[in-house]
């Protein structure tokens, strides 16, 4: 684990880190996303200007053990492709190896995903690298295998920002059952010994979120709450001694927007990824509570993401706020 010392070295060599969390417009899920016939280089490059466009430096982007599993050198072949696009559009990366996120509640799965359901924030997401697989004792050498992997290949790669090793451990249900891979994960990667810094974000009060604090190089955390409770919930964090960055954040009818929020953050010297860019498969500019959402089309009020399908502003005010507060926006 790196020291205190060290990571707050690495921290101040940083821009102020501004990014959102990625999948293209096309892309139902992560799994979809890294599939070769539906990875659009095209699509992926338009969509990474326009936030870069917007004053954006960083995404962070769910990866599909499956896929490597499956076929690694198709997986590589389209994560070096998005590398590249990134890079040249001034973004770099953090990579999710796992998630125990699972809005549709059913294991990942090969071949074609779900089209979406009608009215549904996220009806799609599947877990990696699967409950079953984080599981099975007979799974865990590969497992490893796809952590040594991936790390390795690029431990010293300067458009790797940092490596988030697991979303949400401990969500969909699972509590302890997703702390033995938590440890293996950390203990994995930190056998390569990456140049970048290691994190697993904090995201409730409960059984994982003190592992996560305690393996982490630097201190990652959900964020979705108003701004009184955003500011308790940082004051907790920050006696970790460690920086912090909220690696998901933007609720705008829970209070939780651009306007009160990103201002806050950059006071504080806080890196922010919010959740969403595109409006697009995955509906995550629905609610998250079916019952609030339309029966067609789009909500008045949108609970995540920044972009229109074909890449209008959902509110042009929200990112000439981005612009303002990082310098880099351009019309």
């Amino acid at each position: 684990m790196w020291s205190e010392e060290r990571i707050w070295e690495w921290y101040r060599r940083q821009p102020w880190i501004v990014g959102f969390n990625y999948l293209p417009s096309n892309a139902v899920n992560s799994t979809a996303m890294w599939q070769r016939e539906v990875f659009d280089t095209a699509l992926v490059e338009r969509e990474l200007r326009a936030a870069a466009s917007a004053g954006f430096n960083a995404c962070r982007v769910f990866m599909q053990y499956l896929l490597w599993k499956q076929d690694k050198q198709a997986f590589f072949t389209c994560f070096e492709e998005f590398l590249h696009i990134a890079a040249d559009c001034g973004i770099r990366v953090m990579p999710i190896l796992f998630d125990d996120c699972a809005f549709a509640m059913k294991e990942p799965y090969l071949g074609p995903q779900d089209e979406p359901a009608p009215g549904i924030h996220n009806s799609c997401w599947t877990p990696s690298p699967g409950f079953a697989n984080a599981d099975d004792p007979a799974e865990q050498p590969l497992l490893q295998a796809y952590v040594t992997d991936f790390i390795t290949r690029y431990r010293c790669d300067e458009r790797i920002l940092l490596w988030d090793l697991y979303n949400e451990p401990c969500n969909s249900g699972r509590e302890e059952k997703s702390l033995p891979l938590l440890e293996n994960v950390f203990a994995w990667a930190r056998a390569c010994d990456p140049a970048q810094p290691l994190t697993s974000g904090v995201w409730r009060t409960g059984c994982c979120d003190a592992a996560c604090i305690g393996l982490s190089d630097i201190v990652s955390f959900h964020d979705y709450q108003p701004l009184d409770a955003t500011r308790e919930h940082i004051a907790a964090l920050e006696k970790s001694g460690r920086p912090l960055i909220c690696t998901e954040w933007l609720h705008r009818s829970n209070g939780c927007r651009i306007e009160s929020h990103l201002p806050f953050y950059k006071e504080k010297g806080i890196g922010v990824f919010n959740w969403g860019l595109v409006a697009g498969k995955t509906q995550t500019y629905l609610d998250w509570d079916a019952e609030k959402n339309p029966s067609q089309g789009m909500p008045e009020v949108w609970q995540h993401d920044l972009f229109h399908p074909d890449l209008t502003p959902y509110c042009p005010e929200e990112l000439a706020v981005f612009a303002a507060l990082t310098g880099r926006g351009q019309d």
